[in-house]
């Protein structure tokens, strides 16, 4: 179960990190959230999938009379779920910012490294005094 785990686990970096460089921005968020899933299944194959040893014993010798979960992966996963969510929302924050500046979201595009290239208005430019 371990190699199918880590199959997919590579597969799930590998995809992300194509779509991370692909050079649009949206795939660049679907990728980051994919890398984060990927990461997510990392850690839990990590954690084990098979019930060999209790990872909490409470006195020495003695051990729990039923499988026990590892509940290490599991806060870990828990805490990366709601950072990634948080980043996730940032991010798409980010684009739609960068699209209502550039009015692009190719990153390949001259008007991308612009800065005022969707700005019609002239609004952040300085007002000259005529005084």
């Amino acid at each position: 179960m371990e190699h199918l785990l880590a199959l997919t686990v590579g597969i799930l970096f590998s995809g992300a990190l194509f779509l991370m460089l692909s050079g649009e921005l949206v795939r660049f968020v679907f990728g980051f959230v994919l890398m984060g899933n990927a990461v997510n299944l990392l850690i839990f194959t990590a954690g084990r999938l098979s019930f060999v040893a209790p990872p909490l014993i409470g006195k020495p010798g003695t051990a729990p009379a039923t499988p026990v979960a590892n509940a290490l992966p599991q806060a870990l996963i828990l805490t990366a779920i709601v950072i990634s969510f948080a980043m996730t929302l940032f991010l798409l924050i980010l684009l739609y910012r960068t699209y209502a500046q550039t009015r692009t979201l190719n990153t390949r595009q001259a008007d991308f490294l612009s800065e005022s290239a969707g700005d019609d208005t002239g609004a952040d430019t300085p007002e000259k005094d005529h005084s």
